[in-house]
């Protein structure tokens, strides 16, 4: 009998809810001062969690004070409680991303889905019929522009084996990219092609993107910018090519320049329990890789993510290392990829958050 498809395990489950409460969460890292929301249900006794990612800071204050949530207060199905979210606005005004929606929409549904275990007594693998595996990670902690080989062989030092995904910057060229295939490291190079006007956005260079591929033979591609002149440097590295940016729902498969090999699910991005559980589905049965991402999660999302990326692609190059790895200082030693999880007995969630 194959494996029950996520939204199938869980859109009966069946909660209540009496009471909703905020907590921001604030923390210095390597990027600067992180705030985070985490969204807390409770009813009967029990508390579910999830948490809203999103990277204006202004809107968790904002949220605090505001009065315009859906009522969540009473009993749901999974299903009836996300269907509460389908076509309003989760913020008083229009969000500085329109993906933030997707970014708040995922912390209540998480934290339902946790609540809705913990009320039955289910742990997560019976919830969803599948085993938790050991997790491969990789860390996407910044080393420099370009990338200093000595940062990286630091963190290697702390975390055996550690597979990096790498920034695509201003100053990398020729020699930088000989020295980062030198440490062995280089996973995944996140090309930034499909930003713009932002703090994170790379050049577009079809040269630099040759000495790239060329130079990296291993790594993965993420988000590429696809035009006339870097059209045909990629195009033979077709099967090294990923997407992350550009995937929100399902129809995005099919909206790439090149047809996807392989896609980073970041769930908070996707934003709801039924089209993760169909992402999982299409991705499958085309025959598409899958790992996932982080975003700088302060609470419970980063295990929570953690645990999806167990659950369904743990032998993935997910940049989902443990949260010290983005302490502005580091601990003499770091967790080695694959990572066993320790789950927590009910719910959705990791036992370190319990």
């Amino acid at each position: 009998m194959p494996d029950p498809p996520l939204w199938e395990a869980v859109s009966g489950l069946e909660l209540q809810v009496d009471e909703l409460a905020l907590e921001i969460l604030e923390r210095p890292t390597k990027m600067g001062v992180r705030l985070t929301t985490v969204v807390r249900l409770r009813g009967g006794g029990h508390e579910g969690v999830g948490e809203d990612v999103t990277y204006d800071p202004f809107s968790h204050s904002a949220l605090q004070g505001w009065d315009g949530l859906p009522e969540v207060r009473g009993s749901w199905t999974i299903e009836s409680f996300s269907a509460l979210f389908d076509g309003v606005s989760l913020f008083p005004t229009t969000p500085e991303h329109a993906v933030d929606e997707r970014y708040r929409r995922w912390a209540f549904e998480s934290a339902a889905l946790d609540l809705a275990l913990r009320q039955s007594g289910t742990d997560w693998s019976t919830a969803v019929g599948r085993p938790v595996g050991p997790l491969t990670f990789v860390s996407s902690r910044g080393v420099g522009d370009p990338p200093d080989a000595d940062t990286i062989a630091d963190l290697r030092e702390r975390s055996p084996g550690l597979g990096m995904k790498l920034d695509l910057g201003r100053e990398w060229d020729a020699a930088s990219i000989a020295a980062l295939e030198g440490t062995g490291a280089a996973t995944t190079v996140d090309l930034k092609g499909l930003y713009r006007g932002t703090p994170v956005d790379a050049p577009i260079d079809a040269d630099l993107y040759a000495l790239i591929v060329d130079g990296l033979p291993d790594a993965w591609l993420e988000d590429p910018f696809v035009d006339d002149a870097t059209r045909p440097v990629l195009a033979p590295h077709a099967d090294r090519l990923t997407w992350d940016v550009p995937i929100h729902d399902v129809a995005d498969l099919d909206a790439q320049p090149f047809a996807p090999r392989s896609v980073n699910l970041k769930p908070s991005r996707i934003g709801s329990l039924r089209e993760l559980s169909a992402f999982y589905v299409a991705c499958e049965e085309r025959g598409i890789g899958t790992y996932s991402g982080g975003q700088t999660e302060l609470g419970p999302g980063r295990g929570q993510a953690q645990l999806l990326a167990a659950t369904y692609h743990p032998g993935g190059p997910n940049d989902l290392a443990p949260m010290p790895f983005n302490d502005v200082d580091l601990p003499e030693e770091l967790p080695s990829s694959p990572l066993p999880l320790d789950v927590a007995p009910v719910g959705f969630r990791l036992a370190q958050d319990d």
